[in-house]
Protein backbone atom coordinates (compact mmCIF):
# COMPACT_ATOMS: atom_id res chain seq x y z
CA UNK A 1 0.00 0.00 0.00
CA UNK A 2 1.29 3.43 -0.74
CA UNK A 3 -0.13 6.82 0.60
CA UNK A 4 0.87 10.21 -0.87
CA UNK A 5 0.09 13.24 1.93
CA UNK A 6 -0.02 16.84 1.34
CA UNK A 7 0.21 19.61 3.74
CA UNK A 8 0.99 23.43 4.04
CA UNK A 9 1.62 23.44 7.59
CA UNK A 10 5.49 22.01 7.16
CA UNK A 11 8.52 23.51 9.14
CA UNK A 12 11.34 21.31 8.89
CA UNK A 13 12.48 22.00 11.91
CA UNK A 14 9.63 22.66 14.24
CA UNK A 15 5.74 22.40 14.56
CA UNK A 16 3.39 19.54 15.37
CA UNK A 17 2.70 18.42 11.82
CA UNK A 18 6.26 17.88 10.83
CA UNK A 19 6.81 16.35 14.01
CA UNK A 20 3.65 13.87 13.36
CA UNK A 21 4.75 13.10 9.29
CA UNK A 22 7.80 12.19 10.78
CA UNK A 23 6.43 9.52 13.06
CA UNK A 24 4.07 8.55 10.72
CA UNK A 25 6.83 7.76 8.23
CA UNK A 26 9.23 6.14 11.03
CA UNK A 27 6.11 3.52 11.90
CA UNK A 28 5.62 3.24 7.95
CA UNK A 29 8.90 2.55 7.44
CA UNK A 30 8.88 -0.46 10.51
CA UNK A 31 5.48 -1.81 8.15
CA UNK A 32 7.15 -1.39 4.97
CA UNK A 33 4.02 0.65 3.89
CA UNK A 34 5.56 3.18 1.03
CA UNK A 35 4.75 7.00 2.19
CA UNK A 36 5.56 9.94 0.33
CA UNK A 37 5.00 13.56 1.77
CA UNK A 38 4.30 16.47 -0.21
CA UNK A 39 5.44 20.32 1.42
CA UNK A 40 6.24 23.65 0.40
CA UNK A 41 10.14 24.90 -0.05
CA UNK A 42 12.34 27.13 -1.58
CA UNK A 43 12.52 25.06 -4.76
CA UNK A 44 11.51 21.73 -5.90
CA UNK A 45 13.31 18.78 -4.03
CA UNK A 46 13.35 14.91 -3.47
CA UNK A 47 14.69 13.76 -0.28
CA UNK A 48 14.31 9.78 0.41
CA UNK A 49 14.15 9.23 4.65
CA UNK A 50 13.80 5.89 4.30
CA UNK A 51 13.76 2.92 2.25
CA UNK A 52 10.03 3.31 2.03
CA UNK A 53 9.56 7.42 2.89
CA UNK A 54 10.67 10.69 0.39
CA UNK A 55 9.71 13.67 1.11
CA UNK A 56 9.09 15.86 -1.88
CA UNK A 57 9.41 20.02 -1.61
CA UNK A 58 7.64 21.92 -4.43
CA UNK A 59 8.95 25.47 -5.05
CA UNK A 60 6.43 28.13 -3.24
CA UNK A 61 6.02 31.55 -2.23
CA UNK A 62 6.51 32.36 1.60
CA UNK A 63 2.46 32.01 3.10
CA UNK A 64 0.78 35.61 3.37
CA UNK A 65 0.39 35.84 7.45
CA UNK A 66 3.10 33.69 8.48
CA UNK A 67 6.14 33.97 6.74
CA UNK A 68 7.98 31.56 8.39
CA UNK A 69 6.21 28.99 6.48
CA UNK A 70 5.22 28.48 2.46
CA UNK A 71 2.22 28.28 0.91
CA UNK A 72 0.91 25.84 -1.80
CA UNK A 73 -1.26 27.61 -3.83
CA UNK A 74 -3.59 26.43 -6.62
CA UNK A 75 -1.03 27.99 -9.02
CA UNK A 76 1.51 24.74 -8.56
CA UNK A 77 -1.71 22.25 -9.55
CA UNK A 78 -3.97 23.97 -11.73
CA UNK A 79 -1.79 23.49 -14.81
CA UNK A 80 -1.31 20.17 -16.66
CA UNK A 81 1.51 18.39 -15.85
CA UNK A 82 2.82 20.78 -12.98
CA UNK A 83 5.11 18.89 -10.31
CA UNK A 84 2.10 18.35 -8.16
CA UNK A 85 -0.02 16.46 -10.36
CA UNK A 86 3.44 14.69 -11.45
CA UNK A 87 4.60 13.50 -8.19
CA UNK A 88 0.70 11.90 -8.04
CA UNK A 89 0.54 10.74 -11.42
CA UNK A 90 4.15 9.00 -10.75
CA UNK A 91 3.74 7.37 -7.29
CA UNK A 92 0.43 6.43 -8.07
CA UNK A 93 -0.93 6.10 -4.40
CA UNK A 94 -3.73 3.69 -2.95
CA UNK A 95 -4.29 6.80 -0.69
CA UNK A 96 -4.07 10.78 -0.75
CA UNK A 97 -4.18 12.77 2.03
CA UNK A 98 -4.88 16.37 2.16
CA UNK A 99 -4.00 18.33 5.48
CA UNK A 100 -4.78 22.20 4.68
CA UNK A 101 -8.46 23.86 4.86
CA UNK A 102 -7.42 27.04 2.33
CA UNK A 103 -5.76 26.40 -0.80
CA UNK A 104 -4.96 22.52 -0.98
CA UNK A 105 -8.65 21.48 -0.36
CA UNK A 106 -9.91 21.99 -3.75
CA UNK A 107 -6.20 19.41 -4.89
CA UNK A 108 -8.25 16.93 -2.91
CA UNK A 109 -11.64 17.33 -4.73
CA UNK A 110 -10.57 17.77 -8.60
CA UNK A 111 -8.84 14.70 -7.78
CA UNK A 112 -11.25 13.07 -6.19
CA UNK A 113 -13.44 14.19 -9.11
CA UNK A 114 -10.99 12.83 -11.98
CA UNK A 115 -10.47 16.49 -13.37
CA UNK A 116 -6.85 15.60 -13.78
CA UNK A 117 -6.50 13.52 -16.68
CA UNK A 118 -2.85 13.92 -16.35
CA UNK A 119 -2.41 11.82 -13.24
CA UNK A 120 -3.72 8.25 -13.63
CA UNK A 121 -5.78 6.02 -11.51
CA UNK A 122 -8.12 8.01 -8.99
CA UNK A 123 -7.02 7.86 -5.56
CA UNK A 124 -9.05 7.93 -1.97
CA UNK A 125 -8.79 11.40 -0.98
CA UNK A 126 -9.24 12.06 2.92
CA UNK A 127 -9.05 15.43 4.58
CA UNK A 128 -7.16 16.08 7.47
CA UNK A 129 -7.91 18.25 10.04
CA UNK A 130 -5.03 19.58 12.60
CA UNK A 131 -7.14 22.98 13.26
CA UNK A 132 -9.96 24.56 13.01
CA UNK A 133 -10.50 27.49 10.55
CA UNK A 134 -12.94 29.21 12.79
CA UNK A 135 -10.33 29.91 15.62
CA UNK A 136 -7.77 30.92 12.64
CA UNK A 137 -10.30 33.43 11.71
CA UNK A 138 -10.42 34.71 14.75
CA UNK A 139 -7.50 34.89 15.82
CA UNK A 140 -6.05 37.21 12.78
CA UNK A 141 -9.73 38.43 11.25
CA UNK A 142 -12.04 39.10 14.51
CA UNK A 143 -15.32 37.34 14.94
CA UNK A 144 -18.60 38.83 13.82
CA UNK A 145 -22.03 37.53 12.04
CA UNK A 146 -20.39 38.05 8.83
CA UNK A 147 -16.86 35.80 9.54
CA UNK A 148 -19.48 33.50 11.42
CA UNK A 149 -21.31 33.21 8.52
CA UNK A 150 -18.55 33.01 5.82
CA UNK A 151 -16.74 30.41 7.40
CA UNK A 152 -19.83 27.97 8.18
CA UNK A 153 -20.69 28.71 4.88
CA UNK A 154 -16.91 27.75 3.59
CA UNK A 155 -16.70 24.89 5.62
CA UNK A 156 -19.67 22.83 5.02
CA UNK A 157 -19.53 23.57 0.82
CA UNK A 158 -15.74 23.98 0.26
CA UNK A 159 -13.92 22.01 2.56
CA UNK A 160 -16.00 19.10 3.81
CA UNK A 161 -17.72 17.96 0.76
CA UNK A 162 -14.03 17.49 -1.54
CA UNK A 163 -13.19 14.71 0.47
CA UNK A 164 -14.34 11.40 0.36
CA UNK A 165 -13.40 11.01 4.52
CA UNK A 166 -12.06 12.62 7.26
CA UNK A 167 -9.75 12.67 9.80
CA UNK A 168 -9.80 15.07 12.93
CA UNK A 169 -6.87 15.29 15.49
CA UNK A 170 -9.55 15.88 18.80
CA UNK A 171 -13.12 15.88 19.23
CA UNK A 172 -12.63 19.50 19.39
CA UNK A 173 -11.06 20.08 15.83
CA UNK A 174 -13.83 17.52 14.78
CA UNK A 175 -16.70 20.04 16.29
CA UNK A 176 -16.24 22.30 13.29
CA UNK A 177 -16.82 19.19 11.02
CA UNK A 178 -19.49 17.98 12.67
CA UNK A 179 -21.48 21.76 12.28
CA UNK A 180 -20.99 21.61 8.82
CA UNK A 181 -22.06 17.78 8.49
CA UNK A 182 -25.41 18.24 9.49
CA UNK A 183 -28.10 18.80 6.58
CA UNK A 184 -25.32 17.67 4.09
CA UNK A 185 -26.65 15.94 1.38
CA UNK A 186 -22.79 14.18 0.89
CA UNK A 187 -22.84 11.79 3.17
CA UNK A 188 -18.79 11.48 4.79
CA UNK A 189 -17.54 10.13 7.57
CA UNK A 190 -15.14 11.62 10.25
CA UNK A 191 -12.77 9.60 12.23
CA UNK A 192 -11.05 11.11 15.17
CA UNK A 193 -7.03 9.94 15.47
CA UNK A 194 -4.95 12.30 18.20
CA UNK A 195 -1.49 13.42 17.62
CA UNK A 196 1.29 11.63 19.95
CA UNK A 197 4.48 12.46 22.00
CA UNK A 198 8.17 11.20 21.44
CA UNK A 199 8.95 9.62 24.72
CA UNK A 200 12.07 8.35 23.74
CA UNK A 201 13.63 11.04 24.18
CA UNK A 202 12.30 12.87 27.25
CA UNK A 203 11.90 11.82 30.42
CA UNK A 204 12.10 13.05 34.43
CA UNK A 205 15.52 11.42 34.62
CA UNK A 206 17.12 14.19 33.20
CA UNK A 207 16.12 16.36 35.95
CA UNK A 208 19.39 17.32 38.15
CA UNK A 209 21.25 19.49 40.41
CA UNK A 210 23.58 20.40 37.54
CA UNK A 211 21.53 20.67 34.94
CA UNK A 212 18.98 22.87 37.06
CA UNK A 213 21.66 25.06 38.21
CA UNK A 214 22.53 25.52 34.67
CA UNK A 215 19.09 26.85 33.59
CA UNK A 216 19.19 29.17 36.66
CA UNK A 217 22.35 30.76 35.78
CA UNK A 218 21.30 30.73 31.95
CA UNK A 219 17.71 32.86 33.37
CA UNK A 220 19.42 34.63 36.04
CA UNK A 221 16.95 33.25 38.75
CA UNK A 222 17.32 33.09 42.01
CA UNK A 223 17.68 29.94 44.67
CA UNK A 224 13.90 30.38 45.56
CA UNK A 225 12.81 31.38 41.88
CA UNK A 226 10.11 28.99 40.34
CA UNK A 227 10.58 28.33 36.53
CA UNK A 228 7.46 28.23 34.23
CA UNK A 229 8.02 26.78 30.88
CA UNK A 230 5.72 28.00 27.61
CA UNK A 231 7.25 25.87 24.67
CA UNK A 232 5.33 26.43 21.26
CA UNK A 233 4.45 29.18 18.28
CA UNK A 234 4.41 32.40 19.55
CA UNK A 235 1.68 33.66 17.32
CA UNK A 236 -1.97 35.59 17.64
CA UNK A 237 -3.57 32.42 18.01
CA UNK A 238 -1.83 31.03 20.73
CA UNK A 239 -3.67 33.42 23.97
CA UNK A 240 0.28 34.54 25.29
CA UNK A 241 -1.14 37.43 27.11
CA UNK A 242 -2.70 35.09 29.57
CA UNK A 243 1.17 34.15 30.12
CA UNK A 244 1.99 37.49 31.09
CA UNK A 245 -1.06 38.39 32.97
CA UNK A 246 -0.37 35.02 35.25
CA UNK A 247 3.75 35.88 35.78
CA UNK A 248 2.47 39.41 36.46
CA UNK A 249 -0.05 38.19 39.26
CA UNK A 250 2.66 35.77 40.30
CA UNK A 251 4.91 38.33 41.20
CA UNK A 252 2.32 39.69 44.46
CA UNK A 253 3.40 36.02 46.08
CA UNK A 254 5.86 36.36 48.90
CA UNK A 255 8.48 34.00 49.98
CA UNK A 256 9.32 32.88 46.05
CA UNK A 257 9.72 34.79 42.73
CA UNK A 258 8.55 33.55 39.28
CA UNK A 259 10.54 33.36 35.86
CA UNK A 260 8.94 32.47 32.52
CA UNK A 261 10.89 30.81 29.99
CA UNK A 262 10.07 30.73 26.58
CA UNK A 263 11.16 28.25 23.78
CA UNK A 264 10.13 28.54 20.33
CA UNK A 265 9.46 31.39 17.84
CA UNK A 266 6.93 33.16 15.53
CA UNK A 267 4.83 36.75 14.36
CA UNK A 268 4.42 37.59 17.94
CA UNK A 269 7.82 37.32 19.70
CA UNK A 270 8.89 40.77 19.50
CA UNK A 271 5.44 42.25 20.84
CA UNK A 272 5.76 39.46 23.57
CA UNK A 273 9.46 40.13 24.84
CA UNK A 274 8.27 44.28 24.30
CA UNK A 275 5.40 44.24 26.28
CA UNK A 276 7.09 41.38 29.23
CA UNK A 277 10.12 43.97 29.47
CA UNK A 278 7.55 46.54 30.54
CA UNK A 279 5.03 44.66 32.18
CA UNK A 280 7.68 42.00 34.24
CA UNK A 281 10.88 43.21 33.87
CA UNK A 282 13.47 40.70 33.90
CA UNK A 283 11.14 37.92 34.74
CA UNK A 284 10.94 36.16 31.16
CA UNK A 285 13.28 34.80 29.25
CA UNK A 286 13.59 33.67 25.82
CA UNK A 287 15.72 31.07 24.83
CA UNK A 288 14.32 31.05 20.82
CA UNK A 289 13.60 27.66 18.84
CA UNK A 290 15.88 24.71 20.19
CA UNK A 291 16.92 21.65 17.54
CA UNK A 292 18.91 20.09 19.94
CA UNK A 293 16.46 17.58 21.39
CA UNK A 294 18.58 16.70 23.85
CA UNK A 295 18.84 20.11 25.13
CA UNK A 296 15.10 20.48 24.96
CA UNK A 297 14.67 17.04 26.89
CA UNK A 298 16.78 18.95 29.81
CA UNK A 299 14.76 22.17 29.80
CA UNK A 300 11.26 20.47 30.52
CA UNK A 301 12.75 17.99 32.93
CA UNK A 302 14.22 21.17 34.67
CA UNK A 303 11.54 23.65 34.82
CA UNK A 304 9.25 23.36 37.58
CA UNK A 305 5.57 24.60 35.84
CA UNK A 306 4.87 23.64 31.96
CA UNK A 307 1.70 26.23 31.48
CA UNK A 308 -0.30 26.27 28.38
CA UNK A 309 -2.73 29.00 27.48
CA UNK A 310 -4.42 28.22 24.29
CA UNK A 311 -8.23 27.76 25.64
CA UNK A 312 -8.39 26.61 21.35
CA UNK A 313 -6.03 24.30 21.36
CA UNK A 314 -6.45 21.83 18.29
CA UNK A 315 -4.55 19.53 20.38
CA UNK A 316 -1.15 20.15 21.61
CA UNK A 317 1.59 18.41 21.23
CA UNK A 318 3.90 20.12 23.82
CA UNK A 319 1.55 19.63 27.06
CA UNK A 320 1.79 16.45 26.19
CA UNK A 321 6.48 16.07 26.02
CA UNK A 322 5.98 18.47 28.97
CA UNK A 323 4.31 15.17 30.60
CA UNK A 324 6.68 12.55 29.50
CA UNK A 325 9.22 14.32 31.36
CA UNK A 326 8.04 14.61 34.72
CA UNK A 327 6.87 18.62 33.91
CA UNK A 328 3.26 19.58 36.00
CA UNK A 329 1.11 20.83 33.32
CA UNK A 330 -1.45 23.69 33.83
CA UNK A 331 -3.78 24.14 30.61
CA UNK A 332 -6.98 25.20 29.94
CA UNK A 333 -10.16 23.50 30.68
CA UNK A 334 -11.50 23.62 27.05
CA UNK A 335 -10.15 22.93 23.41
CA UNK A 336 -7.83 20.08 22.14
CA UNK A 337 -6.10 19.45 25.40
CA UNK A 338 -8.54 18.10 26.99
CA UNK A 339 -7.90 14.79 24.61
CA UNK A 340 -5.63 13.50 27.01
CA UNK A 341 -5.52 16.18 30.13
CA UNK A 342 -7.42 16.11 32.96
CA UNK A 343 -7.68 16.40 37.07
CA UNK A 344 -5.80 13.58 37.15
CA UNK A 345 -2.99 14.32 35.32
CA UNK A 346 -2.22 17.71 35.03
CA UNK A 347 -4.20 21.16 36.38
CA UNK A 348 -6.79 21.78 33.92
CA UNK A 349 -8.74 25.09 35.06
CA UNK A 350 -10.36 27.78 33.27
CA UNK A 351 -8.35 30.31 30.83
CA UNK A 352 -8.29 33.59 32.72
CA UNK A 353 -5.39 34.71 35.45
CA UNK A 354 -6.23 34.07 38.92
CA UNK A 355 -7.18 30.60 37.78
CA UNK A 356 -3.68 29.66 36.52
CA UNK A 357 -2.06 32.12 39.09
CA UNK A 358 -3.79 29.24 41.62
CA UNK A 359 -2.95 26.55 39.52
CA UNK A 360 0.41 27.18 39.20
CA UNK A 361 0.96 27.96 42.93
CA UNK A 362 -0.50 24.65 43.99
CA UNK A 363 1.58 22.75 41.75
CA UNK A 364 4.61 24.61 43.08
CA UNK A 365 3.78 24.37 47.24
CA UNK A 366 1.66 21.14 47.07
CA UNK A 367 3.88 18.35 46.48
CA UNK A 368 1.77 15.34 47.29
CA UNK A 369 -0.50 16.32 44.83
CA UNK A 370 2.25 17.25 42.23
CA UNK A 371 3.61 13.91 42.38
CA UNK A 372 0.75 12.22 42.15
CA UNK A 373 -0.32 14.00 39.09
CA UNK A 374 2.59 13.57 37.58
CA UNK A 375 2.72 9.86 38.09
CA UNK A 376 -0.63 9.75 35.86
CA UNK A 377 0.95 11.77 33.22
CA UNK A 378 3.42 9.73 32.58
CA UNK A 379 1.44 6.82 32.06
CA UNK A 380 -0.82 9.40 29.92
CA UNK A 381 2.38 9.84 27.94
CA UNK A 382 3.31 6.44 27.18
CA UNK A 383 -0.39 6.03 26.21
CA UNK A 384 -0.36 8.24 23.62
CA UNK A 385 3.56 7.55 22.34
CA UNK A 386 4.07 7.95 18.47
CA UNK A 387 4.51 4.66 17.75
CA UNK A 388 0.81 3.76 19.20
CA UNK A 389 -0.55 6.56 17.67
CA UNK A 390 1.06 6.30 14.24
CA UNK A 391 -0.04 3.07 13.88
CA UNK A 392 -3.66 3.98 14.54
CA UNK A 393 -3.40 5.82 11.56
CA UNK A 394 -1.68 3.54 9.19
CA UNK A 395 -4.54 0.74 10.56
CA UNK A 396 -7.01 3.54 9.47
CA UNK A 397 -5.69 4.14 5.64
CA UNK A 398 -5.63 0.62 4.98
CA UNK A 399 -8.87 0.07 6.32
CA UNK A 400 -10.77 2.77 4.54
CA UNK A 401 -8.71 1.42 1.11
CA UNK A 402 -10.35 -1.89 1.78
CA UNK A 403 -13.40 0.00 2.21
CA UNK A 404 -12.64 2.01 -1.48
CA UNK A 405 -12.40 -1.98 -2.69
CA UNK A 406 -15.97 -2.74 -1.84
CA UNK A 407 -14.78 -5.12 1.20
CA UNK A 408 -16.37 -4.33 5.25
CA UNK A 409 -15.21 -1.83 7.18
CA UNK A 410 -13.31 -2.96 10.25
CA UNK A 411 -13.31 0.28 12.05
CA UNK A 412 -16.69 2.37 12.47
CA UNK A 413 -16.18 6.41 11.78
CA UNK A 414 -16.88 8.70 14.74
CA UNK A 415 -20.08 10.48 13.09
CA UNK A 416 -21.58 10.52 8.83
CA UNK A 417 -22.57 13.77 7.88
CA UNK A 418 -26.65 13.76 7.82
CA UNK A 419 -29.21 14.13 5.40
CA UNK A 420 -30.93 17.33 4.98
CA UNK A 421 -34.77 17.56 5.77
CA UNK A 422 -37.68 19.74 6.06
CA UNK A 423 -37.38 22.94 4.20
CA UNK A 424 -33.97 23.57 4.38
CA UNK A 425 -33.75 20.14 2.17
CA UNK A 426 -34.20 21.65 -1.13
CA UNK A 427 -31.86 24.91 -0.36
CA UNK A 428 -28.93 22.04 0.66
CA UNK A 429 -29.34 20.05 -1.94
CA UNK A 430 -29.54 23.27 -4.86
CA UNK A 431 -26.57 24.82 -3.06
CA UNK A 432 -24.38 21.14 -3.21
CA UNK A 433 -25.36 21.16 -6.98
CA UNK A 434 -24.66 24.42 -7.61
CA UNK A 435 -21.21 24.19 -5.48
CA UNK A 436 -20.58 20.39 -7.44
CA UNK A 437 -20.76 22.18 -10.92
CA UNK A 438 -17.93 24.65 -10.02
CA UNK A 439 -15.84 23.06 -8.52
CA UNK A 440 -16.38 19.22 -10.45
CA UNK A 441 -17.11 17.84 -7.06
CA UNK A 442 -19.86 14.71 -6.67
Amino acid sequence: MKTVHITNAWHAQSGGISTFYRALMEAANRRQHEIRLVVPGEEDAVEDINPFGRIYSVAALPAPLNHEYRLLSPKVYRRKGSRLRQIIRDEQPDVVEVCDKYTLNYFGGMLRTGMFGDVGARPLVIGLSCERMDDNVRAYFGWNRLTSFLVKFYMKWLYFSLFDHHIANSEYTAEELRTASVGHPIRRGVWIRPMGVDTRDLSPLYRSSVARHGLFQQVQATPNSHLLLYAGRLAAEKNLPLLLDTLEALQTQKGATYFLILVGDGAQRSRLLAEASRRVPNRVVWLGHVRDRGQLARIYANCDVFVHPNPREPFGIAPLEAMASGLPVVVPDRGGVTAYASATNAWIVPPDTPSFAKAVIEATTNHPLREQKIACALQTASDFRWERVADSFLDLYEDLSRVARGEPSRIGADFYSTAPRGKGSSVARLTASLVQRLLATR
